[in-house]
């Protein structure tokens, strides 16, 4: 066999095939019916998914659909929050006409069939990662997605009524899959995974089985396998390519067996190019390979087919035919005709010997990226399948490298621009303050606002000097700021997008926020170079401009949001940023002159967690509040004036911390009512307010899996807005409140919700052992040995509140228990006037709820300190020196005295018996310093230190086993 390899192969024939064996067929299942619940691994009949046979009384939605059903009636949604449209597409993978108007393309995880011409969409979501490829059937009934990451799926949907009706779990564990096709008949699905060790997989989707019929692995030598195409004429060949390596499949009883001819520049004696796309001739004796090079690679297939079993004698590159010198980007075969796409953007269609028959060529066309021709017409009573017909160009759709949708109307030869989108990073997008529209802005420079209320684009406006990094209107909505990648600033007009005044370069960095004041009077800015700076509004020929103020390196590490405010007791604004280096700064503008910007306040917010996002809190009582959100799952609420640390809270734990967050407008119909709006890594959610740490109060869903870039509330806030960035797509979410309100409420009222966060709830052991600790406390108060008659209170004293913790599990640093302290003492300090000086059982459990740890104490966290602090030993683990640990523990951080020190060690080394809380007795530090040398080790490891000096037992994660 020519160039073909034996790896991992159970058999190998002489005819030069690879064999493999197969798993045993299934019987055929003609009663398997398609299943509606989109969440199940429904399957389909096996029969042809045309022939679908109604056996139940209650007929299914999937039997009864109809091309049009798709987009009839309104769509209802029951979540809090659902996607109503989807702006921009994912441009590296193919575009696909579903009938004349009406495409099929992918944005982020899902599948958009999009209506042009009546603007509707129509989404199917199922996928947690982004989509990697898609295909859909020749008769456009069925759609098959698949994706890349972490517990891949691939789904078939039926295309008529965007019902799910297979879902694959577990194909291609811990790799996704890279590329799919779908066979003329709809009844199989191939994909190819994408490992390094590719494997191959033939799936019969309509049958039931969880695993594939027969499948293959690939040797790494044959490049990444990343475009599979079935034969039209033979449901059982196949044939896939990388850049380097064309392979042919045959499937049957006998199993998958491959091919790998060889296809070299010796072969022909000439250059052939990077392989691109590959199909099969239609004359059924032939395949073909379009190249980089301009040139097509024909192959002859040689066959010997029965019923049972396939054999191919051979396959050979018998041609290498130079149709042009641009490079080819696509390959297609219709019935009649072969057509190519390439990076001039030329579309040409050729005869079956490669003879020139059409061409289609617009100016400025880019790289063309797929070929979708519209749905074939019915053949005509009496007609045969197999009778290659006459040349007849059907209109088709061109997608292009540089995110653009062309129609081209071949009778006419017209080019209709149907989608200008993105072609790098989306990064900022911003809404009117009281119109329907919304700015979006990508690294490519392109600008554009759209009405998202129609939806149709407004205007659009293109930099070609630098990307777009974040946008801002003013207040009034009169102005749009635009910050760059290049460390300038634009004021726009925010209706024509024409600049309002020179352009403001100040910044030696790329922008990454911008803001107005409340009455714009101040532009700030901050960028990544830790630089804030500020812009005054002046008038220059009775034009309303802005001028550089003054500028300052006020942080250190990044800068993660910066906000404008008004100064409590006038209508003067203020200014505030927040950094990863914990600062929150805020600037006194009224003080600050040319070149000098005055800093009022620096406090710093965290002592461990790196804060991530700012915002001011509704005014629910006469105290003004800054809300912050942290790397710890945590919301903080900060006094608006003294900074002091409020109230710490237990915030939306969905996979990441939030990144972004906004208040939603108040609603007129609920005025009373604030809600918050925030992006995690991957998520957008909402957030009922107050924040008391109740999570059913909250809700989150998937928006962007490669990552949110930015946030936008509308100006009535029925919607948000997320940015993907990197997957190049806006998506608009449809807020509903009453939903939101229900779940809130099916979790339960008063103290319901936090019951349930505590190990085995209100009847758990844990609870118990609380209220027992609680008694306790009041007992040790009353006096242990007293024989008095004892009071039992539903209190503790509030300076019982960090014993109480510890003896629970949780070990709060010095900081938090005085942030828990003043937590409690000013709770009704604002309308009492008095400061409380006890807690019962259920502040308690709130105040423990919200200030533990998110998800506990782990393994992983302590090892990361030793991976900062210490050095690799002999035996390449990571320690740290015992004389080292002890300097750390009595200089950094809340650091101990010597005898303190020693004290704390000797009873956790269990030295001295434990005299309960701060009743410890005092000894001579050189005696404890002895012991010390006997009991801790020289090096001392994480697990040591954890489990042999603290005597803490913390379980290991379970990791998932990988399939």
């Amino acid at each position: 066999m020519d160039g073909s390899s034996d790896t991992a192969l159970k058999e190998s024939s002489p005819d030069g095939w690879m064999h493999r064996e197969a798993a045993t067929p299934p019987q055929q299942d003609p009663t398997a019916a398609a299943q509606e619940d989109g969440n199940a691994a429904a399957v389909a009949p096996r029969g042809a998914p045309g022939e679908l046979e109604e056996h139940s009384s209650c007929p299914s939605r999937v039997w009864g659909a109809q091309p049009g059903l798709l987009f009839q009636g309104e769509k209802q949604s029951c979540h809090p929050i659902s996607l109503s449209w989807a702006l921009g597409y994912n441009s590296s993978l193919p575009v696909h006409s579903m009938e004349d108007g009406m495409l099929l393309y992918a944005c982020a995880h899902t599948a958009v069939i999009h209506d042009v011409r009546g603007s509707r969409q129509y989404h199917l979501q199922g996928h947690a990662n982004a989509i990697s490829c898609l295909c859909v059937s020749e008769d456009r009934r069925w759609v098959a997605t698949a994706d890349q990451g972490p517990d891949p799926l691939i789904i078939v949907w039926d295309a008529f009524s965007g019902i799910p009706v297979r879902t694959i779990f577990d194909s291609h564990a811990g790799s996704g899959v890279c590329a799919i096709a779908i066979s003329r008949d709809a009844k199989c699905l191939v994909t190819i995974s994408a490992g390094t060790v590719q494997r191959v997989c033939m799936w019969r989707w309509t049958y039931p089985d969880e695993s594939p019929v027969c499948d293959v692995e690939l040797s790494p030598e044959f490049g990444c396998q990343d475009f599979v195409i079935f034969n039209p004429q033979n449901s059982y060949e196949f044939v896939s390519n990388s850049k380097t390596q064309v392979i042919f499949y045959l499937w049957g009883d006998a199993g998958l067996q491959y091919s790998t001819p060889p296809l070299t520049k010796q072969t022909f004696g000439s250059a052939v190019g990077h392989l691109t796309q590959s199909a099969f001739h239609f004359n059924a004796t032939q395949a073909l390979t379009g190249t980089s090079a301009g040139k097509v690679v024909v192959w002859d297939v040689e066959r010997k087919w029965g019923p049972a079993e396939g054999r191919l004698r051979g396959v050979k590159a018998t041609k290498l035919v130079p149709l042009q010198e641009e490079s080819l980007t696509v390959l297609v075969v219709l019935e009649s005709c072969i057509v190519t796409g390439d990076v001039r953007g030329q579309v040409k269609f050729y005869n079956g010997q490669l003879q020139l028959l059409a061409c289609f060529d617009h100016s400025g066309t880019s790289p063309i990226r797929s070929i979708s021709f519209s749905k074939a017409p019915p053949d005509p009573p009496g007609s045969s399948s197999t009778i290659i017909q006459p040349f007849t160009a059907r209109n088709f759709i061109l997608s292009t490298s540089d995110a653009t949708v062309l129609r081209v109307a071949t009778d006419g030869a017209d080019f209709e621009k149907v989608m200008e989108e993105a072609k790098q990073a989306v990064m900022a997008i911003a809404c009117h303050p009281q119109q329907a529209w919304l700015a979006m802005g990508s690294h490519c420079g392109l600008l554009k606002v759209w009405d998202y209320q129609q939806p149709q684009l407004l205007t659009s406006r293109i930099f070609p000097s630098a990307g777009i990094q974040c946008l801002s209107y003013d207040p009034a909505g009169s102005f749009l700021a635009a910050g760059f990648t290049d460390g300038s600033v634009l004021v726009l007009d925010a209706i024509s997008l024409l600049s309002c005044c020179e352009v403001l370069r100040f910044s030696h960095g790329p922008i990454t926020h911008i803001r107005f004041s409340h009455d714009s009077k101040y532009l700030a800015t901050a960028d990544e170079k830790q630089a804030v700076t500020v812009y005054k509004r002046v008038l220059q020929n009775e034009r309303r401009c802005w001028e550089h103020l003054a500028g300052l390196h006020s942080h250190y590490k990044p800068i993660r949001s910066i906000l404008f405010g008004i100064q409590l007791d006038g209508s003067e604004p203020r200014l505030l940023s927040l950094g990863e280096d914990r600062q929150l700064i805020e600037y006194d503008l009224s003080s600050s002159s040319k070149d000098q910007l005055v800093v009022l306040h620096r406090h710093r917010v965290e002592q461990d967690a790196v804060p991530l996002c700012l915002a001011w809190y509704p005014q629910f009582s006469t105290e003004s509040f800054i809300l912050t959100a942290n790397s710890c799952y945590k919301m903080k609420l900060y006094n608006a004036t003294t900074k002091m640390c409020r109230k710490t809270l237990l915030g939306p734990t969905y996979g990441s911390p939030l990144e972004k967050m906004q208040i939603l407008p108040e609603s007129a119909a609920q005025p009373q009512k604030h809600y918050l709006a925030y992006i995690t890594k991957d998520k957008v959610g909402l957030q009922i307010l107050p924040v008391d740490g109740n999570p059913h109060k909250s809700s989150a869903f998937i928006c962007h899996p490669d990552g949110a870039s930015d946030l936008a509330v509308s100006y009535d806030g029925r919607y948000i807005f997320t940015a993907g960035g990197s997957d190049r797509s806006v998506l608009k979410w449809e807020v509903n409140l009453n939903a939101l309100e229900a779940a809130a409420s099916l979790g339960g009222e008063d103290l319901v919700p936090f019951y349930r966060l505590l190990e085995g709830g209100q009847d758990g052991e844990f609870f118990r052992e609380l209220e027992d600790y609680f008694y306790y406390v009041q007992l040790c108060n009353q006096g242990i040995d007293t024989l008095e008659t004892r009071q039992v209170s539903a209190y503790i004293p509030l300076e019982e509140i960090p014993f109480v913790m510890r003896a629970m599990g949780f070990y709060p640093s010095e900081e938090e228990i005085e942030e828990m302290m003043n937590e409690v003492k000013f709770s009704e300090y604002v309308d009492s006037g008095e400061q409380v000086t006890k807690i019962n059982l259920g502040d308690f459990i709130k105040l423990y709820i919200n200030h533990r740890p998110a998800f506990g104490l782990s393994m992983k966290t302590i090892r990361q300190a030793f991976q900062v602090l210490g050095y690799d030993n002999g035996n390449g683990d990571k320690v740290i020196d015992r004389g080292d640990l002890l300097m750390l523990l009595q200089c950094r951080g809340e650091h101990m005295m010597e005898g303190e020190l020693a004290l704390y060690l000797s009873a956790l080394l269990g030295r001295r018996p434990t005299g309960g809380r701060s009743d410890l007795d005092v000894r001579d530090p050189s005696d404890a310093a002895a012991s010390m040398e006997e009991e801790i080790p020289e090096e001392i490891t994480a697990e040591r230190f954890t489990a042999g000096i603290l005597g803490l037992s913390i379980a290991e994660p379970e990791k998932r086993a990988v399939k």
